[in-house]
């Protein structure tokens, strides 16, 4: 795998995947905390939500559950002193479909979190990784 980041100005970068895809990230600069994109971190958290949203829906739809949405909300806490790392991170998944299974959504997000996500894998070394799931059904709308 490679990448490439770039640094545009100020606290500007512009990060290229080894697929083609772009985007900018930095930090807050100047007198009015101008943000121009994601922090590297937040990226970092991003990225652990979409491994483990991606393992969740493949999981589920292998098992042929009619899934329709999967949400994941991150709420992370990072360490005060330098390397900032991740300390905590809550994981809170939302997955919608047709009569789902409780206890197959259940296994899904026990899988990814404890087997397939690689960055939850990682971040694991640092952070205490805890998560909580609710599954809304649509077919009783």
């Amino acid at each position: 795998m490679k990448a490439r980041v770039k640094w545009v100005e100020e606290r500007t970068f512009v990060g290229e995947s080894g697929s083609g895809h772009k985007v900018v990230l930095g930090t807050a600069f100047g007198p009015e905390g101008k943000t121009p994109g994601p922090s590297p971190m937040e990226l970092v958290l991003l990225g652990t939500g979409g491994c483990s949203a991606y393992d969740v829906v493949h999981i589920l739809e292998k098992g042929r559950e009619a899934v329709e949405d999967c949400v994941v909300e991150l709420d992370a806490d990072r360490a005060e002193k330098e390397p900032r790392v991740f300390t905590r991170i809550h994981m809170r998944f939302i997955v919608k479909g047709r009569a789902l299974s409780r206890d197959k959504v259940k296994r899904a997000i026990e899988l990814s979190i404890e087997k397939y996500c690689s960055a939850t894998a990682m971040l694991a070394k640092t952070a205490t990784v805890t998560h909580d799931f609710e599954v809304v059904d649509t077919a009783a709308k």
